[in-house]
């Protein structure tokens, strides 16, 4: 008799969306399937921005049920999601309100308020080593005691995201170490958040759960979960609660000598590090240092991705929006290259009325050809990002402790064929593209070391390269590439 297939539950939510995925691993090799997929809708309210938080655990529930009646045999659950974002519980074990979402308008003086007023902006990050962005969890903190927020004057526990969820499903209250790692409250020296940054805005370190790492047991189903889903006593494990912690956890890595590109909406490159680099020059240079698997650090640097790409899209003609993604791409193949170069992460980018003519008049500004059709912007997007890229990886080699081998990009712009040509040709790295689902393998993994399917990072890694098909690029045109970066850098600034 054939012995029924064991699985792993994989919750994993993104600012827009979200989904429950199981999977399995055999023979060397994990298998994927989606079991629902859902919208994280964002709550306008009051002048506010929330998520929310009920909406997200039922449709977790959802998806146990559905397993339930599938009949699947569910070894453990994980649940990873963006950062920052935080929950507040009272002294009766309730929520205090939905959580204030990332976005909300609160964040966008704080950061600025709180290090010229409480502490100066060197001495945080010689702390943290974490980037400077207005909504990080310390900036949120400090706009809310401010406005005599009651959620927060009131709470008992904070919960990340992740955590919350997790609590929820198990009545346990946890503080993860990639999640936590993204408030700029973290000291990763020590790893534990740091007393001095909590008291800064009004916070002990009493109010957040224990720490945990990566691959511990949370704890299991309340008696209620299980009611609701059917389902037994189910282990509910800390995963790389940071979606980018665990995409990164699912690199198919042969050995330490690589750097990642994480690439969608937004592209995050980096390396994988067993310290934190915090120097003068991290510092200067922007670099963050957010928390990985099996005591790991990711230092990476956050780049404008897609994000031209697709503000471009929305502004296009619909029978421009109507050509798939290799159409239009492929039309920009067929233009000048190098005609005109952008600084991908140039503060006119960040949030234009129109990207379009953003683009235009940072090419005006620099005295470049304006570029006019769909083809000519999409070809300076992609020329531009590779070599931000090219710009970014000699600084990771700068930094790294060995030499940079391969470049692995993951995520959906793993699927870019052009824009993976263009930055093996821009930094000279052979690149390896895929997975595109890095973030529910790196969850999966993390649940199979809990359960002692895999025993470490690289038996997961080697999983992962045996199940997906990577496509290889070589560098090309090391000339032209040469002569467009020197360009580059005289629009570029430092950071």
């Amino acid at each position: 008799m054939e012995q029924q297939k064991k699985y792993f539950f994989a919750v994993d939510l993104g600012a827009t969306s979200g989904r429950t995925i199981v999977g399995h691993i055999d023979d060397g090799r994990i298998e994927l399937e989606e079991v629902t997929r859902f919208p994280n809708n964002l709550i306008v309210q009051g002048g506010h921005y929330y998520w929310d938080i009920h909406a997200l655990y039922f449709e977790i529930i959802r998806g146990l049920k559905d397993v339930a009646k599938r009949g699947m045999e569910i070894t453990s659950i994980g649940i990873d999601t963006w950062g920052v974002d935080f929950v507040c519980i009272g002294d009766d074990g309730a929520i205090l309100r939905n959580p204030r979402a990332y976005r909300d308008p609160i964040t966008f003086k704080a950061m600025d308020d709180y290090l010229k007023n409480v502490l100066p902006k060197k001495e945080v990050y010689q702390v943290t080593g974490i980037q400077f962005l207005n909504f990080n969890s310390i900036f949120q903190f400090y706009a809310m005691q401010r406005e005599k927020n009651t959620a927060l004057k009131h709470a008992r526990k904070i919960l990340f995201i992740p955590d919350a969820l997790s609590w929820m499903l198990t009545g346990e209250e946890v503080c993860e170490y990639t999640i936590a790692s993204t408030a700029q409250l973290l000291d990763p020296r020590t790893k534990e958040l740091d007393d001095r940054l909590l008291a800064s805005v009004g916070l002990t370190r009493t109010m957040f759960g224990r720490m945990v790492e990566p691959g511990t047991v949370i704890g299991h189903l309340t008696d209620e979960v299980q009611q609701l889903t059917g389902l037994g006593a189910i282990p509910v494990v800390a995963v790389a609660g940071h979606d980018t912690g665990s995409a990164v956890a699912a690199v198919p890595a042969r050995n330490e000598k690589f750097a990642y590109l994480s690439s969608g909406t937004w592209s995050l490159m980096g390396i994988e590090t067993r310290d934190a680099i915090i120097s003068d020059l991290s510092y200067e240079r922007n670099f963050t240092n957010e928390g990985g698997i099996e005591g790991t650090t990711r230092f990476l640097k956050n780049i404008c991705g897609m994000w031209l790409y697709e503000r471009c899209r929305l502004e296009w003609p619909e029978e421009v929006r109507r050509l798939s993604h290799p159409e239009l791409q492929g039309s920009a193949m067929q233009v000048e290259p190098f005609r005109s170069i952008i600084n991908p992460d140039d503060q006119l980018f960040a949030a234009p009325t129109s990207m379009i003519g953003a683009i235009q008049q940072y090419c005006r500004d620099t005295r470049q050809p304006v570029p006019e059709t769909p083809a000519e912007i999409c070809r300076c997007i992609f020329d531009s990002l590779a070599l931000r890229y090219r710009q970014v990886f000699q600084w990771l080699q700068e930094f790294a402790p060995f030499r940079l081998e391969t470049l692995h990009i993951i995520g959906g712009g793993s699927l870019n064929k052009y824009l993976n040509q263009f930055t093996a040709n821009s930094t000279g790295a052979v690149v390896l593209a895929g997975p595109q689902e890095c973030t529910a393998l790196g969850n999966i993994m993390m649940q199979a070391k809990a359960a002692h399917a895999v025993s470490d990072i690289w038996q997961m890694r080697e999983i992962i390269a045996n199940s997906v098909e990577l496509v290889k690029y070589e560098p090309q045109d090391k000339a032209a590439w040469d002569a467009a970066y020197e360009r580059f850098l005289c629009l570029s600034p430092l950071s």
